[in-house]
Protein backbone atom coordinates (compact mmCIF):
# COMPACT_ATOMS: atom_id res chain seq x y z
CA UNK A 1 0.00 0.00 0.00
CA UNK A 2 3.09 2.48 0.38
CA UNK A 3 4.53 1.63 -2.60
CA UNK A 4 1.00 2.21 -4.19
CA UNK A 5 1.20 5.67 -2.61
CA UNK A 6 4.29 6.37 -3.58
CA UNK A 7 3.51 5.73 -7.32
CA UNK A 8 0.55 7.74 -7.26
CA UNK A 9 1.71 10.59 -5.44
CA UNK A 10 5.04 10.94 -7.02
CA UNK A 11 4.55 8.97 -10.67
CA UNK A 12 0.86 9.90 -11.75
CA UNK A 13 0.11 12.87 -9.67
CA UNK A 14 3.90 14.27 -10.31
CA UNK A 15 4.12 15.75 -6.64
CA UNK A 16 7.80 16.27 -7.27
CA UNK A 17 7.23 18.59 -10.50
CA UNK A 18 4.64 20.24 -8.35
CA UNK A 19 7.09 21.05 -5.99
CA UNK A 20 9.82 22.18 -8.34
CA UNK A 21 7.17 24.48 -10.63
CA UNK A 22 5.99 25.82 -7.05
CA UNK A 23 9.62 26.70 -5.93
CA UNK A 24 10.09 28.64 -9.64
CA UNK A 25 6.98 30.18 -9.09
CA UNK A 26 7.65 31.74 -6.02
CA UNK A 27 11.61 32.19 -6.26
CA UNK A 28 12.07 33.11 -9.63
CA UNK A 29 8.92 35.33 -10.54
CA UNK A 30 8.71 36.04 -6.98
CA UNK A 31 4.71 35.26 -7.09
CA UNK A 32 2.79 33.79 -4.50
CA UNK A 33 0.86 30.38 -5.05
CA UNK A 34 -2.41 32.26 -3.32
CA UNK A 35 -2.65 35.25 -5.81
CA UNK A 36 -4.71 34.64 -8.82
CA UNK A 37 -1.19 35.03 -11.16
CA UNK A 38 0.76 32.92 -9.00
CA UNK A 39 -1.54 30.33 -8.79
CA UNK A 40 -2.53 30.64 -12.39
CA UNK A 41 1.36 30.39 -13.75
CA UNK A 42 1.98 27.09 -11.28
CA UNK A 43 -1.02 25.46 -12.62
CA UNK A 44 -0.76 26.36 -16.39
CA UNK A 45 3.25 25.17 -16.23
CA UNK A 46 2.36 22.03 -13.71
CA UNK A 47 -0.48 20.47 -15.99
CA UNK A 48 1.33 21.01 -19.42
CA UNK A 49 4.50 19.46 -18.23
CA UNK A 50 2.44 16.37 -16.53
CA UNK A 51 0.21 16.21 -19.37
CA UNK A 52 2.76 15.68 -21.95
CA UNK A 53 5.41 13.35 -20.05
CA UNK A 54 2.55 11.15 -19.47
CA UNK A 55 1.09 11.37 -22.85
CA UNK A 56 4.77 10.97 -24.44
CA UNK A 57 5.23 7.66 -22.05
CA UNK A 58 1.51 6.06 -21.85
CA UNK A 59 1.26 6.93 -26.30
CA UNK A 60 4.53 4.99 -26.91
CA UNK A 61 3.56 2.11 -24.48
CA UNK A 62 -0.05 2.27 -26.06
CA UNK A 63 1.18 2.24 -29.55
CA UNK A 64 3.94 -0.47 -28.89
CA UNK A 65 1.14 -3.07 -27.34
CA UNK A 66 -0.67 -1.48 -30.34
CA UNK A 67 1.64 -3.02 -33.15
CA UNK A 68 0.76 -6.17 -32.86
CA UNK A 69 -2.57 -5.50 -33.77
CA UNK A 70 -2.63 -3.64 -37.27
CA UNK A 71 -6.12 -3.16 -38.83
CA UNK A 72 -5.99 -6.32 -41.08
CA UNK A 73 -5.31 -8.13 -37.88
CA UNK A 74 -7.79 -6.40 -36.02
CA UNK A 75 -10.35 -6.83 -38.65
CA UNK A 76 -9.84 -10.46 -38.74
CA UNK A 77 -10.03 -11.30 -34.78
CA UNK A 78 -13.56 -9.27 -35.17
CA UNK A 79 -14.96 -10.87 -37.72
CA UNK A 80 -14.52 -14.25 -35.45
CA UNK A 81 -16.81 -12.97 -33.10
CA UNK A 82 -20.34 -12.08 -33.43
CA UNK A 83 -23.52 -10.35 -31.32
CA UNK A 84 -22.69 -8.91 -27.77
CA UNK A 85 -19.52 -10.53 -27.64
CA UNK A 86 -18.38 -8.69 -30.53
CA UNK A 87 -19.34 -5.36 -29.68
CA UNK A 88 -17.68 -5.81 -26.58
CA UNK A 89 -14.64 -6.96 -28.51
CA UNK A 90 -15.10 -3.69 -30.50
CA UNK A 91 -15.19 -1.47 -27.59
CA UNK A 92 -12.56 -3.06 -26.11
CA UNK A 93 -10.27 -2.98 -29.09
CA UNK A 94 -11.46 0.81 -29.45
CA UNK A 95 -9.67 1.36 -25.92
CA UNK A 96 -6.18 0.50 -27.85
CA UNK A 97 -6.56 3.28 -30.20
CA UNK A 98 -5.52 6.75 -28.93
CA UNK A 99 -7.20 8.17 -31.55
CA UNK A 100 -9.87 11.44 -31.46
CA UNK A 101 -13.23 10.97 -33.23
CA UNK A 102 -12.07 12.25 -36.51
CA UNK A 103 -9.68 9.93 -36.35
CA UNK A 104 -11.46 7.01 -35.58
CA UNK A 105 -13.89 7.63 -38.87
CA UNK A 106 -11.22 6.47 -41.48
CA UNK A 107 -10.94 3.05 -39.18
CA UNK A 108 -14.72 2.93 -39.42
CA UNK A 109 -15.35 3.09 -43.17
CA UNK A 110 -12.51 0.29 -43.03
CA UNK A 111 -13.89 -2.36 -40.65
CA UNK A 112 -17.49 -1.46 -42.52
CA UNK A 113 -15.88 -2.45 -45.75
CA UNK A 114 -14.42 -4.86 -44.94
CA UNK A 115 -17.81 -6.50 -43.62
CA UNK A 116 -18.01 -6.37 -40.42
CA UNK A 117 -21.33 -5.77 -38.58
CA UNK A 118 -22.44 -1.43 -38.45
CA UNK A 119 -22.60 -2.75 -34.65
CA UNK A 120 -19.82 -3.56 -34.00
CA UNK A 121 -18.09 -0.92 -35.71
CA UNK A 122 -20.23 1.83 -33.82
CA UNK A 123 -19.07 0.15 -30.57
CA UNK A 124 -15.43 1.04 -31.41
CA UNK A 125 -16.21 4.44 -32.88
CA UNK A 126 -18.29 5.30 -29.34
CA UNK A 127 -15.14 3.67 -27.75
CA UNK A 128 -11.86 4.84 -29.33
CA UNK A 129 -12.33 8.69 -28.77
CA UNK A 130 -13.95 8.22 -25.24
CA UNK A 131 -12.21 5.64 -23.84
CA UNK A 132 -8.66 4.62 -23.72
CA UNK A 133 -5.75 3.54 -21.91
CA UNK A 134 -3.92 6.74 -21.44
CA UNK A 135 -7.20 8.33 -20.18
CA UNK A 136 -7.57 6.06 -17.23
CA UNK A 137 -3.44 6.95 -16.01
CA UNK A 138 -5.06 10.74 -16.75
CA UNK A 139 -7.90 10.72 -15.01
CA UNK A 140 -5.84 8.68 -12.24
CA UNK A 141 -3.17 11.68 -12.01
CA UNK A 142 -5.85 13.98 -11.79
CA UNK A 143 -8.83 12.49 -9.78
CA UNK A 144 -8.47 9.36 -8.33
CA UNK A 145 -8.15 5.70 -9.14
CA UNK A 146 -11.99 5.26 -8.26
CA UNK A 147 -13.35 7.85 -10.82
CA UNK A 148 -10.72 6.40 -13.44
CA UNK A 149 -11.81 3.39 -13.63
CA UNK A 150 -15.22 3.69 -13.06
CA UNK A 151 -15.13 6.18 -16.17
CA UNK A 152 -13.79 3.09 -18.53
CA UNK A 153 -16.23 1.17 -17.39
CA UNK A 154 -19.21 3.34 -18.41
CA UNK A 155 -17.59 4.55 -21.32
CA UNK A 156 -17.18 0.88 -22.31
CA UNK A 157 -20.73 -0.08 -21.33
CA UNK A 158 -22.16 3.10 -23.60
CA UNK A 159 -20.23 1.70 -26.35
CA UNK A 160 -21.65 -1.99 -26.26
CA UNK A 161 -24.91 -0.73 -25.42
CA UNK A 162 -25.26 1.85 -28.17
CA UNK A 163 -23.38 -0.69 -30.83
CA UNK A 164 -25.89 -3.63 -29.83
CA UNK A 165 -29.03 -1.01 -30.57
CA UNK A 166 -27.59 0.23 -33.56
CA UNK A 167 -27.22 -3.53 -34.57
CA UNK A 168 -30.73 -4.86 -33.74
CA UNK A 169 -31.78 -1.89 -35.24
CA UNK A 170 -30.77 -2.82 -38.63
CA UNK A 171 -29.44 0.19 -39.85
CA UNK A 172 -27.30 -1.36 -42.76
CA UNK A 173 -29.14 0.95 -45.42
CA UNK A 174 -28.50 4.05 -43.80
CA UNK A 175 -24.71 3.78 -44.37
CA UNK A 176 -23.55 5.54 -47.48
CA UNK A 177 -23.10 3.16 -50.66
CA UNK A 178 -19.37 4.40 -51.25
CA UNK A 179 -18.30 2.33 -47.71
CA UNK A 180 -19.67 -0.93 -48.98
CA UNK A 181 -18.16 -0.59 -52.46
CA UNK A 182 -14.78 0.30 -51.43
CA UNK A 183 -13.21 -2.91 -50.47
CA UNK A 184 -10.40 -3.51 -48.38
CA UNK A 185 -7.57 -5.36 -50.09
CA UNK A 186 -6.11 -8.16 -48.53
CA UNK A 187 -2.43 -7.34 -47.62
CA UNK A 188 -0.20 -9.93 -45.76
CA UNK A 189 1.41 -8.51 -42.57
CA UNK A 190 4.50 -8.08 -41.86
CA UNK A 191 6.39 -8.88 -39.34
CA UNK A 192 7.81 -6.57 -37.26
CA UNK A 193 11.06 -6.60 -35.11
CA UNK A 194 11.64 -4.80 -31.62
CA UNK A 195 13.47 -1.81 -33.43
CA UNK A 196 10.57 -1.80 -35.94
CA UNK A 197 8.00 -1.80 -32.61
CA UNK A 198 9.90 1.18 -30.58
CA UNK A 199 10.48 3.34 -33.75
CA UNK A 200 6.60 2.71 -34.78
CA UNK A 201 5.53 4.25 -30.70
CA UNK A 202 7.99 6.67 -31.28
CA UNK A 203 6.16 7.66 -34.65
CA UNK A 204 2.83 7.69 -32.84
CA UNK A 205 4.18 9.79 -30.09
CA UNK A 206 5.98 12.86 -31.88
CA UNK A 207 2.34 12.13 -34.38
CA UNK A 208 -0.13 12.20 -31.95
CA UNK A 209 1.56 15.30 -29.98
CA UNK A 210 1.72 17.21 -32.74
CA UNK A 211 -1.71 16.71 -33.24
CA UNK A 212 -3.30 17.42 -29.86
CA UNK A 213 -0.16 19.93 -28.63
CA UNK A 214 -2.50 23.05 -29.03
CA UNK A 215 -5.63 21.50 -27.63
CA UNK A 216 -3.73 20.77 -24.09
CA UNK A 217 -2.02 24.44 -23.91
CA UNK A 218 -5.63 25.81 -25.01
CA UNK A 219 -7.37 22.79 -22.16
CA UNK A 220 -4.55 23.89 -19.91
CA UNK A 221 -5.06 27.46 -20.56
CA UNK A 222 -8.90 27.98 -20.02
CA UNK A 223 -8.59 25.28 -16.82
CA UNK A 224 -6.05 28.17 -15.25
CA UNK A 225 -8.46 30.56 -15.63
CA UNK A 226 -11.21 28.93 -14.24
CA UNK A 227 -8.81 27.66 -11.27
CA UNK A 228 -7.85 31.30 -10.49
CA UNK A 229 -10.11 34.16 -12.05
CA UNK A 230 -13.87 32.87 -12.69
CA UNK A 231 -15.76 32.93 -8.91
CA UNK A 232 -16.48 29.86 -7.76
CA UNK A 233 -20.28 31.49 -6.84
CA UNK A 234 -20.23 32.45 -10.97
CA UNK A 235 -19.46 28.57 -12.01
CA UNK A 236 -22.10 27.19 -9.39
CA UNK A 237 -24.64 29.12 -10.52
CA UNK A 238 -24.79 28.01 -13.64
CA UNK A 239 -23.14 24.50 -12.95
CA UNK A 240 -23.31 23.55 -9.18
CA UNK A 241 -24.25 20.36 -8.01
CA UNK A 242 -27.56 21.81 -6.92
CA UNK A 243 -28.47 23.07 -10.11
CA UNK A 244 -30.63 19.46 -11.66
CA UNK A 245 -29.65 21.15 -15.60
CA UNK A 246 -25.86 21.26 -15.27
CA UNK A 247 -25.11 18.24 -16.73
CA UNK A 248 -27.49 18.70 -19.33
CA UNK A 249 -25.70 22.33 -19.65
CA UNK A 250 -22.48 20.62 -19.68
CA UNK A 251 -22.82 17.79 -22.06
CA UNK A 252 -24.31 20.49 -24.90
CA UNK A 253 -21.70 22.74 -23.78
CA UNK A 254 -19.19 20.41 -24.80
CA UNK A 255 -20.46 19.39 -28.93
CA UNK A 256 -19.54 22.77 -30.28
CA UNK A 257 -16.21 22.42 -29.54
CA UNK A 258 -13.26 20.07 -31.21
CA UNK A 259 -10.58 18.58 -28.81
CA UNK A 260 -9.48 15.18 -27.31
CA UNK A 261 -9.44 13.89 -23.70
CA UNK A 262 -6.09 15.00 -23.40
CA UNK A 263 -7.25 18.83 -23.90
CA UNK A 264 -10.56 18.50 -21.80
CA UNK A 265 -8.86 17.02 -18.39
CA UNK A 266 -7.47 20.43 -17.10
CA UNK A 267 -10.60 21.90 -17.73
CA UNK A 268 -12.64 18.99 -15.69
CA UNK A 269 -10.22 19.12 -13.15
CA UNK A 270 -10.73 23.42 -12.55
CA UNK A 271 -14.42 22.54 -12.95
CA UNK A 272 -14.38 20.12 -10.26
CA UNK A 273 -11.87 22.34 -8.16
CA UNK A 274 -14.94 25.02 -8.27
CA UNK A 275 -17.60 22.52 -6.91
CA UNK A 276 -18.82 21.25 -10.17
CA UNK A 277 -19.88 17.68 -9.55
CA UNK A 278 -17.79 15.44 -10.78
CA UNK A 279 -20.81 13.74 -13.27
CA UNK A 280 -20.95 17.34 -14.56
CA UNK A 281 -17.48 17.62 -15.44
CA UNK A 282 -17.09 14.01 -17.12
CA UNK A 283 -20.32 14.44 -19.10
CA UNK A 284 -18.61 17.93 -20.62
CA UNK A 285 -15.74 15.93 -21.38
CA UNK A 286 -17.53 13.32 -23.19
CA UNK A 287 -20.01 16.08 -24.88
CA UNK A 288 -16.21 17.22 -26.35
CA UNK A 289 -14.76 13.74 -27.37
CA UNK A 290 -17.78 11.55 -28.68
CA UNK A 291 -20.02 14.35 -30.00
CA UNK A 292 -18.09 17.09 -31.22
CA UNK A 293 -19.83 19.12 -34.37
CA UNK A 294 -16.22 18.56 -36.23
CA UNK A 295 -16.96 14.28 -35.91
CA UNK A 296 -20.52 14.82 -36.51
CA UNK A 297 -20.02 16.92 -40.01
CA UNK A 298 -17.41 13.96 -40.72
CA UNK A 299 -19.47 10.94 -39.95
CA UNK A 300 -22.06 12.85 -42.16
CA UNK A 301 -20.42 11.89 -44.94
CA UNK A 302 -20.38 8.41 -44.67
CA UNK A 303 -23.81 7.70 -42.77
CA UNK A 304 -27.13 8.64 -43.81
CA UNK A 305 -29.32 11.40 -41.53
CA UNK A 306 -31.13 8.47 -39.64
CA UNK A 307 -28.14 6.18 -38.23
CA UNK A 308 -26.24 9.62 -37.75
CA UNK A 309 -29.77 10.70 -35.53
CA UNK A 310 -29.74 7.69 -33.73
CA UNK A 311 -26.25 7.55 -33.12
CA UNK A 312 -26.60 11.00 -31.55
CA UNK A 313 -29.23 9.97 -29.29
CA UNK A 314 -27.81 7.01 -28.29
CA UNK A 315 -24.31 8.59 -27.24
CA UNK A 316 -26.05 11.91 -25.92
CA UNK A 317 -28.57 9.65 -23.40
CA UNK A 318 -25.75 7.32 -22.67
CA UNK A 319 -23.51 10.69 -21.37
CA UNK A 320 -26.69 12.06 -19.88
CA UNK A 321 -27.34 9.16 -17.61
CA UNK A 322 -23.95 8.70 -17.30
CA UNK A 323 -23.06 12.12 -15.59
CA UNK A 324 -26.78 12.02 -13.70
CA UNK A 325 -25.20 8.97 -11.86
CA UNK A 326 -21.66 10.30 -11.53
CA UNK A 327 -23.24 13.00 -9.40
CA UNK A 328 -25.86 11.03 -7.42
CA UNK A 329 -22.88 8.38 -6.34
CA UNK A 330 -20.22 11.05 -5.78
CA UNK A 331 -19.53 9.81 -2.67
CA UNK A 332 -19.06 6.87 -3.58
CA UNK A 333 -15.57 8.05 -5.75
CA UNK A 334 -13.95 10.93 -3.52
Amino acid sequence: MIIFKWINSQVLKMDWLYNIVKLLVENVFGLSLAERLGGSIHFFIYDVIKIFILLSVLIFSISYIQSFFPPEKTRKILGKYNGISANILGALLGTVTPFCSCSSIPLFIGFTSAGLPIGVTFSFLISSPLVDLASVILLASIFNWKIAIAYVVVGLVLAVIGGSIISRAKLEDQVEDFVFSNKMIEVEEEELTVRDRINFGKDQVKDIVKRVWLYVIIGVGIGAAIHNWIPEALIAAVLGQDKWYSVFVATFAGIPMYADIFGTLPIAEALVGKGVGIGTALSFMMGVTALSLPSLIMLKKVVKPKLLGVFFGIVTAGILVIGFAFNAFAYLFI
